[in-house]
Parts: structure tokens; C-alpha cells; sequence
């Protein structure tokens, strides 16, 4: 197939690209910098130049491919207050999918997050997200519109991703714990830590888009989640032994301070199965879990990368 990837350069696209041309896939990828237009060329990609508010750009993009992959999201104005701008873009290039794939049968494939799904319960695929009007549910509810797209003759479905999708050049939540231990001198946990992450392994998670653009039902929904669950203390107790500085609770009243941006998310209790999506798709997991991903140092050598948000 000819599969159009937005978001191919980024941490999960630039794992997914290789993946799907080794699957002996013909991949474009959008690029709005020079940078990202090289890296897919070495890649052995096709690129397309410009961003997801370029509606034409992709319009044409997807009418010219068997399936598009749409990763991309502006998480540069998400966290820096415009969740909003942020959803309401992706919607916008969504609807532009949703319509010249409308009929066709062809796969769409989206990214989308497990958080937030069922606060300390085992959340499955069944699960739906909670849409309140509100800019962080924004997401959910394109989510849920692309799942709608099955019935007008799109082969659509959602990968929901655990919030950390690990590897070595991860600068996500793991990232800014790590910068956070540093900063802080102590490697902190809320509460008694006992509260659990899932977490995948981005090699692990662009394995499972292939799977989807390849034979994932319409309306799927998916989990890209190997570990249900990891008890952040866990997590704590890793970076603090690398660090060598102190493991310490935080209490849930001095968590803004201590964690800034990262409070709310560091004592969710979130675990996520996804057993419906291996026995659907065939997907297992081989990488490496978070615990033992972290154990390998990367996250801790001097100039690793530093958390985007």
C-alpha cells in the first residue's frame, strides 16, 4: 500500500516509517521542516511538504494514498497553554481525512491516549472516554468521530496509546521525571507510589499501527499497551539510583509544586489491558519494559533528550 503518515518524523512516525516500508509499504510522509523532509528521505520515504493546518496539502495527500496514519498534533502549543488550538487542529484534519477517504474502504489510522480512562480500574477496549465539552476532551471526542467514520465506508480505527511509550531518545513524561530528580535533588513519587502507569515500547507501538493499517476491522479500537501497569515508586526508585539522590513521597498537596506541569499526571492511577487488541491483531510485544528500558541508562547520559513539554 501507499500509506500518507503525518507526524512521520516524530518520536512515534520516525519508528513507524521504517516499520511499514520493511512490511514492503510505499510510505509519504509529511514534513514541515528541513529537517524532518531529510530524515524521511534517508528513511526511505516519500515526502510532502507542510503541516497539519495545511488543509489542501493533505487533502491531496490522502486522496493519492491506500491509507493515511495520522500521528501528528501539536504538542508544542498543547503544553504551553493552547490545548485547545491544539484539539481543534487536529479536528480540523480529521474531518479533511474522514471525508476523501469517506466510501472508499481504506484504512485510517489514528493515535490517540489510554489516560484518564477509568481511574484505578482495569481499563479494557470497551471503554469509552468521558467527553465533557471540556479542551482535554477534545481528543476523545475526534477519536470517537473517527471510529463514526466506519459507517460511512472508512476501514477507521483509534490506536490508544499508554502515556509512556519508551525507548531510548524518549523526551516525554519519563524525560521530565528524570529533569525533575535533577532539578529537585530528590526522586519523587505522590503518596506511597503504589499508583500505576502503563507503558509500551515505541517499537512495540509502531508495530502495532502496521497491524492496523493492515487488517485492523473498521471501528477498532486498540490499546498500544505491553505493561499494564507500573507503580510509579517503581519508576521513582530506578531514576533515584542512577541519579544517586534520595527517594522521596510528595504529598498530593505539594505535588504542583514539586512535579510544575507534570502533577496531574504523575499520581494517576490508570492501569489499561489490552488483551482484545493482541487476541485481534496477533500483536505481542517484545521490547523491552519500562523498568528495564530505564535500567539501561539511556534516560540518564549526559545531553539525553529533555522533555518536550
Amino acid at each position: 500500500m501507499r500509506i500518507f503518515v503525518t507526524g512521520a518524523s516524530g518520536w512515534i512516525g520516525s519508528a513507524l516509517v521504517p516499520e511499514l516500508i520493511d512490511g514492503g509499504h510505499q510510505v509519504v510522509g509529511l514534513a514541515r521542516s528541513d529537517a524532518s523532509a531529510a530524515a524521511l528521505t534517508g528513511a526511505g520515504a516519500e515526502v510532502v511538504r507542510g503541516t497539519v493546518d495545511d488543509l489542501d496539502v493533505l487533502r491531496t495527500a490522502a486522496a493519492g494514498s491506500d491509507a493515511v496514519v495520522h500521528l501528528a498534533f501539536k504538542h508544542d502549543i498543547a503544553f504551553s497553554g493552547d490545548f485547545q488550538g491544539a484539539s481543534d487542529a487536529d479536528r480540523r484534519a480529521v474531518d479533511v481525512f474522514g471525508d476523501v477517504l469517506a466510501g472508499s474502504d481504506r484504512p485510517f489510522v489514528i493515535a490517540s491516549g489510554v489516560a484518564g480512562l477509568k481511574s484505578g480500574q482495569l481499563a479494557t477496549e470497551r471503554d469509552l472516554p468521558e467527553i465533557d465539552g471540556s479542551a482535554l476532551s477534545g481528543r476523545a471526542a475526534t477519536s470517537m468521530a473517527v471510529l463514526d467514520l466506519a459507517s460511512r465506508g472508512v476501514r477507521s480505527s483509534v490506536v490508544r496509546l499508554a502515556p509512556t511509550c519508551h525507548g531510548d531518545g524518549d523526551n516525554g513524561f519519563m524525560a521530565a521525571l528524570v529533569a525533575t530528580a535533577r532539578e529537585k535533588g530528590v526522586s519523587g513519587y505522590v503518596g506511597d507510589g503504589a499508583n500505576r502507569w502503563p507503558a509500551v515500547h515505541r517499537l512495540d507501538a509502531a508495530r502495532l499501527f502496521r497491524l492496523a493499517v493492515e487488517k485492523a476491522p473498521a471501528g477498532s479500537v486498540l490499546h498500544g499497551v505491553a505493561e499494564e501497569g507500573v507503580a510509579i515508586r517503581e519508576v521513582a526508585e530506578v531514576v533515584g539510583r542512577h541519579l544517586d539522590v534520595p527517594v522521596t513521597s510528595v504529598s498530593p498537596e505539594d505535588a504542583p509544586g514539586h512535579f510544575t506541569w507534570l502533577a496531574g499526571f504523575v499520581g494517576l492511577d490508570a492501569p489499561v489491558s489490552s488483551a482484545l487488541t493482541r487476541e485481534l491483531l496477533d500483536w505481542n510485544p517484545t521490547g523491552p519494559g519500562l523498568i528495564e528500558d530505564l535500567d539501561e541508562g539511556h534516560y540518564f547520559r549526559k545531553g539525553a533528550a529533555e522533555p518536550t513539554a
